[in-house]
C-alpha cells in the first residue's frame, strides 16, 4: 500500500514547484527594468549620432527576451516602445518597417494581457497610429489613435505618458485647448518609481509642447 502525504509534506512539494517559476518572473521583471531604464538613457542622455546602434542593441534584448518568455506580454509591449521611438528617430522607410514592427508585436501583446504595464499597449499603439502615414504609404488612422488614447486614459488617467500623447494628438487634430488641458495633467502625474529618468524625459516634452503651443496664437 502506498503510504498517503501529510498535509505539511504536500504543502512544502507545493511550494518548491513554485519556485522554478517564481525565479522566472523575478528574472523577466528584472530583464524588464534593466530595458525600461537603458531605454531611457537612450532616448533622453544619449547624444543623437549614437542613439541608432544604441536603440539596434536594445531591440537584440527585447527580442531576446520575447524568445525566452513567448508567453509574456511585457517583452512585447517593451520590444515595441523601443522600436517606434527607434522609428521616430531613424525616418524613412526603415523607420515605417520598425513601426508595422512594433505595431504587430502590441497586437499580440493585446491578445497575452491587455492591460500590461498600466494600459501602455494603447499609449504606444495609439501613438503609432497618428504619428504614421495612412494609405497607401502606411498604417496610420486618426480615428483609431484616438479611440487607442483615449482607452489609454480610461486605465491610467492621471499617468503621464497617455495624457503626453493624447494631447500631442490633439494640438497636431487643432485642438489647443483640449491639448493644455492634458498637459497640464501630465505635468501632474505623480512619479513613477524607478522611472525617474523617463519622467525627467517626458516632462521636458511635455514643457516644449506647452511652450509651442502657447506661441502658436
Amino acid at each position: 500500500m502506498i503510504a498517503s502525504r501529510s498535509p505539511i509534506v504536500m504543502l512544502a512539494c507545493a511550494c518548491l514547484a513554485l519556485v522554478p517559476a517564481l525565479s522566472r518572473a523575478d528574472d523577466l521583471d528584472a530583464a524588464i527594468k534593466g530595458l525600461s531604464q537603458d531605454w531611457s538613457h537612450v532616448t533622453y542622455e544619449l547624444p543623437k549620432a549614437q542613439q541608432d546602434d544604441a536603440y539596434a542593441a536594445l531591440e537584440s534584448r527585447g527580442s531576446a527576451l520575447i524568445s525566452q518568455y513567448p508567453q509574456r506580454a511585457e517583452p512585447r509591449v517593451w520590444q515595441a516602445i523601443i522600436l517606434s521611438t527607434h522609428a521616430g528617430e531613424h525616418g524613412g522607410l526603415g523607420a515605417l518597417g520598425m513601426a508595422k514592427h512594433a505595431r504587430d508585436l502590441l497586437q499580440e501583446a493585446q491578445k497575452i494581457q491587455p492591460d500590461v504595464l498600466n494600459g501602455s499597449i494603447y499609449t504606444t499603439l495609439g501613438s503609432l497610429y497618428y504619428q504614421v502615414p495612412g494609405w497607401p504609404i502606411g498604417f496610420g488612422d486618426k480615428d483609431k489613435a484616438r479611440t487607442l488614447l483615449q482607452k489609454a486614459l480610461q486605465i491610467d488617467p492621471d499617468g503621464i505618458d497617455p495624457n503626453y500623447f493624447y494631447a500631442d494628438f490633439l494640438y497636431k487634430a487643432g485642438d489647443r485647448n483640449g491639448a493644455m488641458e492634458h498637459l497640464k495633467k501630465a505635468l501632474a502625474a505623480q512619479p513613477r518609481p524607478g522611472r525617474e529618468l523617463a519622467d525627467k524625459g517626458r516632462r521636458a516634452q511635455v514643457q516644449k509642447l506647452i511652450d509651442t503651443i502657447a506661441a502658436d496664437k
